[in-house]
């Protein structure tokens, strides 16, 4: 059998365990589109101007509702309404980091609700696998999935050798919930021990730091094109932000879902030529 990112993203959504992930994986190929857009602004006017402008052209929407300086209900209302209409998936980038009960009441309770609404979230492995067992004490009854950061696109990072190990061993041992990582290569049998079962494992990998026309910023973001995540490094999402939107204020949205389109070409193109090779 060969290894899961050179089988199409329909193949691999016919064997998932997770419906959260299942559900991704068919927007994708039916959208042809695994493209993410990172909509990190503080306005919700322009959160919802650039939700609608690449809403089409998107298979997950990645949201920090805490930066939402006039966040209100209505505005996960609408989110919900606008993922039902452009058929994309919705991702919380949460990066929960505590102990197991107290992730469990962030993500269940407090004034964002997220589990209610957000299909996938992600969490930090530092606390080890109680941050895993309390977000699914939450998240499996509503048929969510879960992200683990084992890697990272910032300069310097220090999600690097025996920690990305041993997030992999804590994905593997709860695969009923978590579907991937944040990542920048491939995952499949990192970490596993000889007598590991990693037979049918496949995690899928969202990349961020993907970008077009910029190597990187002033904040130590690297960015590599769609090709080299997708075809060189096996991942199978590409997360944007900026190179869409720009500094996300006033946007032009003509220019916002060109850049989407763009975006979403390059993305599936490399797709295509990774599944291609078999």
């Amino acid at each position: 059998m060969s290894s899961p990112h050179l089988q199409t993203y329909n193949e691999r959504a016919q064997k998932h365990a997770n419906k959260a992930a299942r559900a991704l994986l068919r927007v994708m190929e039916e959208k042809q589109s695994n493209l993410s857009v990172s909509v990190d602004v503080t306005k919700s006017k322009d959160f919802f101007d650039i939700i609608e402008a690449v809403g089409p052209h998107v298979c997950l929407i990645k949201t920090h509702i805490d930066i939402l300086e006039d966040f209100d209900p209505t505005v996960i209302d609408r989110l919900r309404e606008l993922s039902e209409k452009h058929k994309f998936l919705i991702f919380e980038d949460r990066k929960f980091a505590d102990i197991g009960s107290t992730v469990a009441l962030q993500y269940s309770k407090g004034i964002y609700k997220i589990a209610d609404w957000a299909h996938i979230t992600n969490a930090h492995a530092v606390p080890g696998p109680s941050i895993i067992t309390g977000l699914a004490s939450v998240g499996i009854p509503k048929d969510r999935g879960l992200i683990l950061l084992a890697e990272m696109s910032s300069k310097g990072a220090l999600t690097t050798g025996s920690y990305t190990e041993d997030a992999v061993r804590m994905a593997r041992a709860r695969r009923d919930f978590v579907i991937g990582f944040i990542a920048q290569h491939r995952m499949e049998g990192i970490g596993a021990s000889d007598t590991d079962n990693i037979a049918g494992e496949d995690f899928l990998v969202l990349a961020p730091g993907v970008g077009l026309d910029a190597t990187g910023d002033a904040m130590g973001q690297q960015y590599r094109t769609p090709e080299q995540v997708v075809l060189e490094s096996g991942c199978d999402v590409i997360i944007v932000g900026r190179g869409i939107y720009g500094k996300g204020e006033n946007v032009d949205t003509q220019e916002v879902l060109k850049q989407a389109q763009r975006y979403q070409a390059a993305g599936w193109e490399a797709y295509k030529k990774r599944v291609q090779r078999t």
